[in-house]
């Protein structure tokens, strides 16, 4: 069984050999399918992650224009406290306000120095319980601080969450249309590499044949070959990938990243690596399933 294994595998890289154009045509078709899917899946993977992190942090958040005593603080943080949506209340003052701002500006905190604690305002920080977390309890409790005067001023995250889930629908269908569109293109080139191979070889597969080769026998160094192909393409579209991925998107997103709160960008996980390898592999294999099913000619189909 290893024998023929090897025998079929040997095929299979000669056949490669002898059309490395057409070969590498193949490979770098399904490469670049896979490494433009890898793209979008990164992008989806990282815009997920930023959707959660939003979502996990929604909250509203209520300026104060006039601050009154402490005391008065401490009612209104009890009163919203009380609402079943409600998990925590958080006084922010013009001080501590300044402070994160000057936090968040980093290198650039020397700007702002000399302005007066007053330049921000103070305010609530309102975050709701994690099972409270979703658009309709949102809109409640800013409806319900809307109707007290003292709350006029709100702010709230829902509709940046919902433009980036939109961008996130909009990657995922974009991403879906191009890359089934390449991955097509991919499986056509593959099966006709394995059709002007079948072409080329045809006295010697008739000849296979006439002597009692079987139809597997003569198709299987033609599947290993499509196969080869695409792990092939697989393999060039994760390095190149990861390599624009460590040179491009890590460093200059780092910065994007770091400003809406995500403290890096990950590549893909394991198991989506090994998925896109395996996916090269699967195309080349198609492509070649089909090349050789179209295939009729010397009792071979």
């Amino acid at each position: 069984m290893l024998l023929r294994s090897g025998y079929f595998l040997k095929r299979a890289l000669r056949n490669m050999r002898q059309s490395p154009v057409l070969s590498l045509a193949s490979i770098g078709t399904v490469a670049v399918a896979l490494a433009l899917l890898a793209f979008f899946a990164i992008a989806v993977l990282n815009v997920q992650q930023l959707t959660a992190s939003w979502g996990e942090n929604l909250a509203v958040v209520a300026y104060l224009e006039d601050v009154p005593e402490q005391k008065v603080v401490n009612g209104w943080i009890k009163e919203i406290e009380n609402y079943p949506e409600v998990a925590k209340v958080t006084f922010v003052s013009r001080k501590v306000a300044l402070e994160r701002f000057s936090q968040r500006l980093g290198d650039d905190a020397d700007l702002i120095e000399g302005l007066g604690e007053d330049v921000l305002p103070a305010s609530l920080e309102i975050a709701l319980g994690s099972e409270w977390r979703s658009k309709s309890s949102l809109t409640a409790v800013v409806e319900r601080l809307r109707k007290d005067q003292r709350f006029s001023d709100l702010q709230y995250g829902q509709g940046w969450l919902e433009k980036l889930e939109a961008f996130l629908l909009l990657l995922r269908v974009a991403g879906s249309a191009l890359g089934g569109f390449l991955v097509f293109a991919a499986l056509i080139i593959v099966a006709n590499t394995i059709k002007l191979t079948l072409y080329a070889r045809q006295d010697e597969l008739e000849a296979m044949a006439m002597v009692g080769g079987t139809s597997l026998f003569i198709k299987l160094p033609y599947l290993v070959e499509g196969a080869l192909q695409g792990l092939l393409g697989g393999l060039t579209a994760l390095g190149l990938s990861f390599l624009i991925f460590q040179i491009i998107l890590q460093k200059t997103l780092g910065s994007l990243l770091l400003i809406t709160g995500i403290d890096t960008i990950h590549f893909l996980p394991p198991v989506w690596q090994g998925s896109l390898v395996v996916g090269g592999g699967l195309i080349g294999l198609m492509g070649s399933l089909f090349a050789l099913r179209k295939f009729v000619r010397f009792g071979v189909s």
